[in-house]
């Protein structure tokens, strides 16, 4: 597996070499971390000493069996000590909260098993910029830009088939000539308006929806129809109500307070609870390749989340207890937040995107969607849908109407 070099640092290379403007790079492989044989590494830095920051990119040699984003790069010091700081995180992150969604490829898409141990690392200078990803889709070139976050105004991810520089057209028609295949490819446009390469990936296998489409239709000249449907989706859908689950807690600490049951045998019941929870969570992304989230309380609970989380403060170890689950738990919620496709909430919450979540590859076919209704509406539509009997493992159904606005229903 050692002697695999991954996807993007091959491609990166050939790029190079073929001229076309990739920052210097260098791809330090697994087996250097753990021989501590850094002279390469040191090399390279010593060149790039002027830069106080660089960007490590992960590079594991099965990395291109996986979507794009699944794992991480970051930026670090440059330095020995910041590229092993950030291939450790990048490992732990791996190992926690990207570990349900590698489950999850691992399940659906039969990505490989893989070990985290291999992981190398693309190591280049820090380029201040904005991101802008390019790709094929059908017989168009399209464009996705990311949030500059150098900017204080700043606009949401954007896709467009007109890029801001003519020169991007041009640059990706060029480099999936010289890769020879259909590809995505990754760019950082500098404050000075530098193009440069940072990423290429080969997305020839992965077939899309408009291609799936063309293969198997046929253009008539007309229809007549009653009812007209623009957009149409369906998910089997989790129902999640925090508010519920924390007076749940609440009322178990009441117990304990009021010594109606022994506190060290009740604060198990109260951690098995969570752990119950959590396990449910897990157990619903496993089994639903595409799934929603039906959010009638998710992070609005803060004065239940408190009052739960500080319960137990006249018994300070139980409630250091109770307090290290409670926090556990928000982040096992929001791992599976961060593998629904459609959230269906009141208007406070929304999916912070990514740029390969906005517009990577994997998101054309099913690009992720975000229903929602006003904030004081909020009462009334939760009620409504509760009438209605909306309940985990239901399958819903959202109509965008002409109007362009959504209107759930349950199957």
């Amino acid at each position: 597996m050692e002697n695999i070099v991954p996807e993007k640092a091959r491609l990166l290379e050939k790029l190079q070499k073929g001229g076309f403007k990739v920052p210097e790079f260098i791809y330090v492989p697994a087996d250097q971390f753990k021989d501590e044989d850094f002279e390469p590494l040191n090399s390279f830095l010593e060149h790039h000493k002027e830069s106080y920051k660089v960007i490590a990119r992960s590079a594991h040699p099965l990395e291109s069996n996986y979507k794009g984003g699944t794992f991480d790069s970051l930026e670090t010091y440059a330095d020995i000590g910041g590229i092993k700081y950030a291939r450790n995180k990048m490992i732990k992150i791996a190992k926690t909260s990207k570990q349900l969604s590698i489950q999850r490829q691992q399940r659906f898409s039969h990505a490989p098993k893989i070990e985290m141990d291999e992981m190398g690392v693309i190591v280049m200078p820090f380029v201040n910029g904005s991101s802008v990803m390019a790709k094929m889709v059908g017989d168009d070139w399209e464009f996705g830009y990311c949030r500059n976050r150098s900017h204080k105004v700043q606009t949401e991810p954007h896709i467009t088939k007109v890029p801001h520089d003519r020169r991007l057209l041009k640059l990706s028609i060029d480099i999936q000539k010289a890769l020879g295949f259909r590809c995505e490819i990754e760019y950082i446009v500098s404050t000075e308006g530098e193009i440069h390469v940072v990423q290429a990936k080969d997305i020839s296998g992965i077939e899309t929806l408009e291609e799936k489409e063309s293969q198997h239709s046929i253009k008539l000249d007309g229809i007549r129809r009653i009812r007209k449907r623009r957009n149409y989706r369906e998910r089997p859908v989790y129902v999640m109500d925090n508010k519920v689950f924390y007076i749940k807690i609440i009322s178990q600490c009441e117990d304990i307070v009021q010594g109606k049951k022994d506190p060290k045998t009740n604060i198990k019941h109260i951690i098995s609870s969570i752990k119950a929870y959590e396990e449910e969570l897990e157990s619903f992304a496993v089994r639903h390749q595409r799934f929603a989230v039906l959010g009638f309380s998710i992070q609005d609970t803060g004065e239940l989340y408190q009052i739960a989380n500080h319960y137990l403060e006249d018994l300070p170890e139980l409630q250091q207890t109770l307090s290290k689950a409670l926090h556990g738990n928000l982040y096992k919620i929001d791992i599976f937040l961060s593998e629904a496709d459609t959230l269906i909430a009141k208007d406070k919450f929304r999916i912070n995107l990514c740029s390969h979540d906005a517009y990577g590859i994997d998101s054309v076919r099913n690009p992720i969607w975000s229903a929602y209704w006003h904030i004081e509406r909020h009462d009334q539509v939760v009620k409504e849908f509760v009438r209605l009997g909306f309940r985990t493992g239901d399958t819903i159904g959202i109509d965008i109407d002409n109007e362009g606005l959504p209107i759930v229903n349950r199957h």
